[in-house]
């Protein structure tokens, strides 16, 4: 996937926006009032800042040589992962999606239930 494939499946996935709080970089996905995913370029290359459970973030990072601590974020709950290829797609994808379901179980339940009345 490349940057635009990458934000395109961040936006499939239900009740999902951009936002850009800090300016036009990174590009804010979330659900809810919450950040799933941090979308930026540096030095000419594409990453993605993920939500990740710690234990599972410590195995992504031996696995891949791409996948870093989160970049300004918390390194224990954040990945930051390299978009240049190094990753299957379907690993980058789960990676999503299981960000996506972190972020959306610690809405409140009244905002899952607007989400879901909203949809």
């Amino acid at each position: 996937m490349d940057i635009k494939e990458v934000t395109e499946y961040c936006l499939s996935k239900p009740n999902a926006y951009i936002d850009y709080p800090f300016g036009p970089e990174p590009a804010v996905l979330k659900v809810g009032s919450r950040i799933f995913a941090f979308i930026h370029i540096m030095n000419k290359k594409s990453y993605i800042s993920l939500k990740c459970d710690p234990f599972i973030s410590q195995s992504l990072r031996q696995q891949y040589a791409a996948i870093v601590p989160g970049h300004h974020l918390n390194k224990k709950h954040w990945n930051t992962i390299a978009i240049d290829g190094s990753v299957p797609d379907n690993e980058l994808a789960w990676m999503i999606d299981h960000s996506y379901e972190l972020v959306y179980k610690r809405l409140s339940k009244a905002e899952r239930e607007k989400l879901n009345n909203a949809g």
